[in-house]
């Protein structure tokens, strides 16, 4: 299944006052400072979906595997790809031996155990596996096997992400809901969390590394720095200005139209293109928009060409794409687009909304300013929303507030979110039942079924189609087009490679 995920970002990283050279061996020491959108919802990365959380629980957590710079599956805390029953249903993971978790602890195969039957338990993503999972055992103190209903080409991806994640943890702490420990086999640990203030996490003397050189989120991971401190800035003007004066030695989710000031400032931009989509995902479950014909008249209402101007500015920065992959990637189909629409289609809507019987009743939006280009997202549809005809309340929220909201169906009808370009379709939140939003549908379940189940890789990027095209005529979401994302770097902080999820091993100062 690792030769279907391909590296789809083309990353461009503007550093011009950094030297070329590098030295051969970093020093180790220093403390840096990295400006985050606000404070995560929880430090526990099994329970939240959001980048924020997987941004930074994965320098303290690990998984059985990651993805190399390729986007391709490869080990980490397993020694090495699974064996594969001919049958593709069962898996035997090999466990690497001398980790230890950051109390001391060797990690055995009773770890991982624990750690996975909580995973099934509380993650999105792992409620989402456990539906296909037979078994999960220990045969000794160094191997897992997992036996699988039918065959199940994602086992691997959703084993690799780092939000929803199937961590790794002391057996005893797997028993902690919520987590009230947070200890992990990664190359740092957590020192202080003063919320609303910083998140401190310092250099694990014991840690374990992978063998040989760093490969994207995998291979060597060198601790160099001694510390490294998230800090909340929900504000993105402060966020701009602290990169500018060169407050942080690297500052997260930059609005795209500070790219020039961020040039000519102290901090150098990072950009990521194309980074991934923004969406605006449907309360399926209940309330207005639990009615197909209200989604559908969404769907023709909303005008993405305005959406991403107002959100992004230049072209240079986003363009509109009603695929759900960008043309460059192997999952990228035209399959359903039709009901794209860049200037949306207002007369459709109305006509919609007049078969749906519609009432009135107000049309919740949550939505945050903390990602400011959300924000200006939600204030272009509610405009669009309201001529053809919806009564439109927009609820702006923290975004930490927002991700355990949009838990309730009760509490909205709409959010806004964004994703990377995932390098596993089936990594999506909506591919669930459980994530928030609850798409469930027997036109989803076959078609996600059959893509699922087939582990031939061309055959799945055909199979691909036929998901898009359920995505498209039961509406669960609005994707509004593709965008690039803007960070800020330190010319001092050196060994960050740019990517979705920043991490900050193999990182170090030069100054």
């Amino acid at each position: 299944m690792s030769r279907t995920l391909h590296y789809f970002f083309a990353i461009l990283m503007v550093l011009t006052s950094v030297s070329a050279s590098a030295q051969a061996e970093p020093t180790k020491g220093g403390i840096v400072n990295i400006a985050m959108i606000g404070e995560p919802p929880t430090l526990d990365p099994m329970m939240s979906t959001a980048d924020l959380v997987g941004t930074i629980t994965q320098h303290i957590f690990e998984t059985l595997y990651t993805f190399d710079e390729k986007w391709q599956v490869i080990p980490l805390l397993a020694s090495q790809m699974p064996a594969i029953s001919d049958d593709g249903k069962t898996y035997v993971i090999p466990l690497r031996q001398g980790v230890t978790f950051q109390n001391g602890q060797p990690m055995t195969s009773k770890d991982v155990l624990a750690s996975l039957h909580r995973w099934e338990k509380v993650a999105s993503r792992g409620r989402q596996t456990a539906e296909i999972i037979t078994d999960i055992s220990a045969p000794d103190d160094h191997s897992i096997k997992i036996v699988l209903k039918q065959p199940y080409a994602p086992l691997l991806a959703l084993l690799s992400l780092n939000n929803s994640a199937a961590v790794i943890m002391p057996d005893a702490q797997t028993r902690q809901n919520p987590l009230t420990e947070f200890i992990g086999t990664g190359p740092y640990q957590l020192k202080s969390h003063q919320a609303d203030r910083f998140i401190q996490l310092t250099r694990y003397e014991g840690y374990h590394s992978q063998a040989g050189e760093p490969d994207g989120y995998g291979g060597g991971r060198k601790q160099y720095l001694d510390e490294i401190r998230f800090v909340p800035v929900a504000d993105p003007n402060t966020r701009i200005e602290g990169a500018v004066s060169g407050q942080f030695a690297y500052v997260d989710s930059l609005p795209v139209e500070s790219f020039d000031k961020i040039k000519n400032g102290k901090d150098k931009p990072v950009l990521l293109k194309p980074y991934g989509w923004p969406i605006f995902v449907m309360n399926s479950r209940q309330g207005l928009t639990s009615d197909i014909l209200i989604r559908k008249a969404i769907q023709a209402a909303l005008a993405p060409q305005d959406m991403m101007t107002a959100a992004f500015g230049s072209p240079d920065f986003f363009s509109l794409d009603g695929a759900m992959y960008p043309k460059d990637s192997i999952w990228h189909t035209e399959a359903g687009t039709a009901p794209y629409k860049p200037m949306g289609d207002t007369a459709k809507a109305q006509q919609l909304l007049k078969e749906a019987k519609y009432q009135g009743q107000t049309l919740r939006i949550l939505t945050s300013r903390q990602y400011e280009f959300h924000y200006k997202l939600a204030q272009v549809a509610q405009a669009y929303l309201e001529a053809a005809g919806f009564k439109v309340q927009l609820d702006v929220e923290e975004w930490a507030s927002l991700t355990q909201n949009r838990a309730n169906p009760e509490r909205w009808d709409m959010y806004i979110s964004h994703s990377p370009f995932l390098p596993e379709p089936s990594l999506t939140g909506i591919m669930s039942d459980t994530s928030p939003g609850w798409w469930v549908s027997d036109k989803k379940h076959t078609a996600l079924q059959a893509f699922n189940s087939e582990t031939d890789p061309q055959k799945r990027v055909a199979l691909w189609a036929n998901v898009q095209k359920a995505i498209y005529e039961d509406v669960p979401m609005f994707k509004v087009g593709n965008f690039n994302a803007l960070a800020a770097q330190s010319p001092a902080l050196q060994g960050v490679r740019p990517s979705p999820w920043p991490y900050f091993w193999n990182a170090y100062l030069t100054q």
